[in-house]
């Protein structure tokens, strides 16, 4: 027996059907919509074994071989540091992709990076102007300020802070899918929460986004230009592999950085961290 079921994650709108030995990590179940107009489905299919790679390799990675063959994709999808792939990742049309998922990884569907990686939601999220940032979020006056860096540089510390000293709730710890419409720039919800642990299915403007350093004292700072934009592009999900994605990742960014103000924060982990940063969103 099968289960389908209607999600959304930012404007994307999509039907995911499976059998019913596969159970949804919860942060994914949050985005569960009861009404929407989908504009792709994926099927899931348990199988022994993985054999139905199709198409010319378009790029190799150490967790992905990707495929292309008349425009569409395919992916073997793995671990790191594992010689085994876990997954394929096809797609059939333009609305529509299976996935033929190794029977022993069902087990591990319940961690929700796992389970996220079948669907290559970045490849359809960029069709809605949005782009995946690695950042951990908070609610500040009713928008969000996002802190990036890569991992074990502090976001989620960052934010548990402002939770600590001024009482800002964390929406999510590990990711958010940035969205430029016409209104201006959205924070979404993603199904990721990282070791945070939180993750919400909430979305919000951006108050801004600060790049973190570790340091031993507190200092913020405006970046613009180039140097904004390398921080930036290197903590964006981007299929380096599709030069499309590529130019419309970069182009997104280069709005953004006119949009939206950047900071570089360099801090340790005190109530001057939070002070630092405050005085220069009071601005």
């Amino acid at each position: 027996m099968s289960k389908t079921k209607l999600f959304q994650i930012g404007d994307f709108c999509f039907t995911l059907t499976y059998p019913e030995v596969i159970t949804p990590p919860d942060n994914f179940m949050l985005f569960e919509v009861t009404g929407g107009r989908p504009s792709y489905s994926f099927n899931i299919e348990p199988a022994d074994r993985i054999d139905r790679c199709r198409g010319t390799v378009a790029a190799k990675r150490e967790n992905a071989v990707i495929f292309s063959e008349n425009g569409l994709e395919s992916r073997l999808i793995g671990t790191e540091g594992q010689d085994d792939y876990y997954a394929y990742y096809r797609e059939i049309s333009d609305n529509h992709a299976e996935i033929i998922l190794a029977v022993d990884t069902i087990p591990d569907l319940k961690y929700d990076t796992v389970f996220n990686s079948l669907f290559a939601l970045e490849r359809h999220e960029i069709a809605y102007d949005s782009l995946i940032l690695h950042c951990a979020y908070m609610d500040h006056h009713g928008k969000a300020v996002l802190f990036s860096a890569p991992s074990g540089t502090g976001k989620s510390t960052q934010a548990d802070l402002w939770y600590k000293y001024r009482g800002k709730p964390t929406i999510n710890g590990d990711r958010g899918l940035i969205q430029r419409t016409e209104k201006g720039w959205l924070v979404h919800g993603w199904p990721v929460c990282g070791s945070s642990g939180i993750c919400h299915n909430i979305s919000m403007p951006i108050r801004s986004i600060v790049m973190l350093g570790q340091a031993a004292e507190n200092s913020i700072r405006p970046v613009c230009g180039v140097e904004a934009f390398r921080l930036l592009y290197s903590q964006i999900t981007v299929n380096r592999w599709n030069q499309s994605h590529v130019m419309k990742a970069m182009d997104l960014i280069e709005k953004l950085l006119f949009e939206v103000p950047v900071f570089l924060l360099r801090c340790d982990i005190s109530e001057d961290a939070v002070k630092c940063l405050e005085d220069s969103l009071s601005e």
